[in-house]
């Protein structure tokens, strides 16, 4: 019972993190299934089986909430599920000793890429156009590829790449992703079954799983309002890197003072990005600052009224007397 409740609590943490960030609930799952010693087969299939869940609900919301483009999970998720099912298949015809390296890899690839992307701010200034199929095609089979033999992945790969292209809204490039992420996660699901049968999924591991991103799914539309993506996301991306980082020492055997060594530079190079991501969410804020300060005052300039005199008009209305005479200044 403490082991489900602790699994319970993994997956509340990681949906809390996925709803905030639009990707990371198979990355934080899967890499904390991993610590606890699930192989990892089994870990990709438990966790790809409760997404199954957590995606059909995040998806509703984003629905009602009018974040899915529709064209772009359609175009997305059918290479994703081609891919992700070619990736479960592969990963079960993998044994344990040579899938645990393989998969902290990925992992741990997948970590620092959240590092190095949430240290600096995404471009999302060049919102219009659409997206062309030949672009969205390769992008869904590659992230469903990685998604299955990694544990997660999706939404590391494909939420950046559409970010970064401009052409969606961010609210919108997180809808899309979280939605299609269902049919992905049911291919992956298919491909467990086949190469591992169903003493693949860990039943009670799944349903912990379950419970804990359904009881996090309405939460994390209040954190994002709290917590700032920018810093969960460099936040989450240290723990992935230090936590894969101790199975990928252990498979190269790697002993002695290299290894708190090694971790302190892994640890300098977190404390780094969280610092970068300060800095860059700074620049965002005050950015945004500047340009409504500028939305505000550029009205007033058209119509040739001083700024002064529009910031005073702004407090209470102009007496009668002002009014009349256009005088700037009480008698």
């Amino acid at each position: 019972m403490r082991k489900l409740l602790v699994l319970a609590l993994v997956g509340l943490v990681a949906q809390l993190i996925d709803g905030s960030l639009g990707m990371a609930y198979g990355l934080t799952s899967s890499t904390l299934l991993l610590v606890a010693g699930v192989a990892p087969a089994a870990a990709s299939a438990s966790v790809h089986l409760a997404e199954i869940g957590t995606t059909l609900a995040a998806g509703v919301a984003h629905w009602r909430f009018g974040n899915v483009d529709w064209r772009v999970v359609t175009r997305i998720a059918l290479p994703g599920a081609v891919g992700a099912f070619v990736g479960a298949t592969v990963l079960s015809s993998i044994s344990t000793e040579s899938a645990a390296p393989w998969m902290a890899g990925i992992l741990f690839t997948l970590g620092a890429y959240l590092l190095i992307r949430f240290a600096r701010p995404l471009r999302t200034d060049r919102v219009g156009g659409r997206l062309r199929g030949r672009f969205l095609g390769p992008l869904g089979l590659v992230a469903g590829f990685v998604d299955a033999t990694g544990g997660g992945g999706w939404g590391p790969v494909a939420t950046p790449a559409l970010l970064v292209s401009g052409r969606m809204e961010p609210r919108k490039v997180i809808g899309s992703v979280d939605t299609s992420e269902f049919v992905v996660a049911g291919a992956a699901s298919i491909g467990f079954l086949i190469g591992l049968g169903s003493e693949g999924f860990l039943l009670p591991t799944v349903a912990a799983l379950l419970i804990g991103g359904l009881i996090a799914a309405p939460l994390a539309a209040w954190l994002v309002r709290i917590v700032p993506a920018q810093l969960l996301g460099a936040a989450v991306g240290g723990v992935i890197v230090l936590t894969n980082a101790r199975t990928l020492m252990r498979s190269a055997q790697l002993d002695g003072p290299a290894r708190p060594a090694l971790y302190a530079l892994l640890a300098a190079g977190w404390l780094a990005a969280l610092v970068l991501a300060v800095r860059a969410l700074r620049r965002t804020r005050r950015a945004r600052a500047e340009a409504a300060e500028a939305a505000t005052v550029a009205p007033a300039n058209a119509a040739g009224v001083p700024a002064e005199a529009s910031d005073t008009a702004s407090v209470g209305e102009v007496p009668a007397d002002l009014a009349s005479t256009g005088t700037s200044a009480p008698h």
